[in-house]
């Protein structure tokens, strides 16, 4: 075998592999965007009640004082 036929060879094994590795799974079924939209809202709501609660909102408004406070 010559070394153009070899090397012919492996290039259509790895486009084989490449094409294969493509076939697969590409995305989420619906059960999984269920899954994924619940989490995102038990998260938002979870940060929500710490970002509104009485001693983080109270930093958060230090915070923005003294950042309006500096003088330049």
């Amino acid at each position: 075998m010559s070394k153009v036929v070899r090397v012919r060879a492996r290039v259509r094994a790895l486009v084989r592999r490449l094409r294969a590795a493509g076939r697969g799974d590409a995305g989420m079924v619906t059960s999984e965007y269920a899954v994924g939209i619940i989490a995102a809202v038990a998260f938002a709501a979870l940060l929500y009640k710490v970002l509104t609660s009485g001693q983080v909102s109270a930093e958060l408004q230090a915070i923005v004082k003294r950042a309006l406070s500096v003088r330049m």
